[in-house]
């Protein structure tokens, strides 16, 4: 998982074009970011993490599904359970990626962008591996933000938040064949919609409550897709992968930006690496582009000692608050 250089058969899809007029404007007199709770996240990712090891089909991921339907239900955001079967290297498995809209009115429109992060974990067959901080923080965080956007209706309502599931390979790393399952689909989906009702951008969360942060986001596309994208071509199918990396790296000025903003540049960067993450088939199959929020320098990735005592509500609440002002000043308010 989310390792560099990986090769990754990514299937290719349209490019959503043209502009669409802002849905929010940013208020600096009460902006969201000031709202977020890294004490409430970090209870959220507790709970998660008391479930046990949560990977795809487990007892454990369900009860997951029924505390993010529970926990959103009661801050008025409509849930959807998109539901799936894909072969893996462990034969046929069912996968359900959970969607989230805001208000009565959730299904009937469309979003601006997207806010995600995968909530199964790796299996293991000789260690109990709980995934506190891949990906307990960044489904925790998730819910902490839908109670932050709950407060800005015209906000909430721009967004989907959406839980991936089937993010970790069933061997040792992601390959062409094996993870990002979810992702994978939901991308594939969006291209049955209509293209003006397409989300527009994306931000992925993962890793995102290390008491010692150091988020380095993920915005290159692997030359890997490319080729794979151009024999897709043949197809019919195409990204104006240009305009996808152009935008981009506009994100990535925004989200330094957002940082700077709040004064903790020392805690976000941009990753000069490759990291294959649930980000990839958004930016390649479907042509939204979306960055990675991520602090890939955590020694105890895919360990037993990924536990609760690593992360720190600091963490969480730093990754929050970055992440809504890149979304409320810097997204929502100009559509590329």
């Amino acid at each position: 998982m989310k390792a560099p250089f990986l090769s990754l058969f990514i299937a290719a899809g349209l490019f959503l074009s043209g502009c669409a007029e802002a849905v929010v404007s940013f208020d600096e007199s009460d902006p969201l970011h000031s709202k977020v709770s890294g004490e409430k996240a970090l209870a959220h990712v507790a709970a998660l993490v008391d479930f046990g090891p949560r990977p795809a089909g487990s007892t454990a991921l369900e009860k997951s599904r029924h505390y993010l339907e529970q926990e959103f239900a009661a801050l008025g955001w409509v849930t959807r359970r998109q539901t799936f079967t894909a072969k893996t290297p462990k034969g046929q498995v069912e996968f359900t990626n959970l969607r989230a809209r805001f208000g009565d009115a959730a299904w009937e429109g469309k979003v601006t962008g997207l806010l995600c992060s995968h909530y199964d974990t790796k299996a293991y067959d000789n260690f109990a591996f709980v995934g506190a901080n891949d990906a307990g923080s960044s489904t925790g965080l998730l819910i902490e933000l839908a109670r932050v956007l709950a407060e800005r209706p015209a906000a909430a309502s721009a967004l989907e938040l959406v839980f991936f599931d089937g993010e970790e390979a069933f061997g040792t790393n992601i390959t062409a064949t094996d993870g990002l399952y979810g992702s994978k689909h939901y991308a594939a989906q969006i291209l049955l919609e209509k293209e003006k009702d397409r989300p527009r951008w994306g931000v992925l969360l993962d890793m995102v409550g290390d008491a010692d942060l150091n988020i380095r986001a993920g915005v290159l596309i692997p030359r890997s897709s490319l080729r794979d994208l151009a024999r897709a071509q043949e197809d019919g199918y195409l990204v104006d992968i240009q305009r996808v990396e152009d935008t981009l790296q506009h994100m990535a000025r925004d989200l330094l930006s957002a940082a700077g903003d709040l004064d903790l540049r020392s805690h976000v960067g941009i990753s000069p690496d490759y990291i294959i993450d649930d980000h990839i088939p958004l930016n390649v199959v479907s042509g939204i582009p979306t960055i990675n929020l991520i602090d890939f320098d955590y020694p105890h990735w895919h360990t037993p000692a990924d536990t609760m005592d690593k992360l720190s509500a600091g963490s969480l609440g730093i990754s929050g608050r970055v992440t809504l002002m890149l979304v409320e000043k810097y997204l929502l308010p100009v559509v590329r």
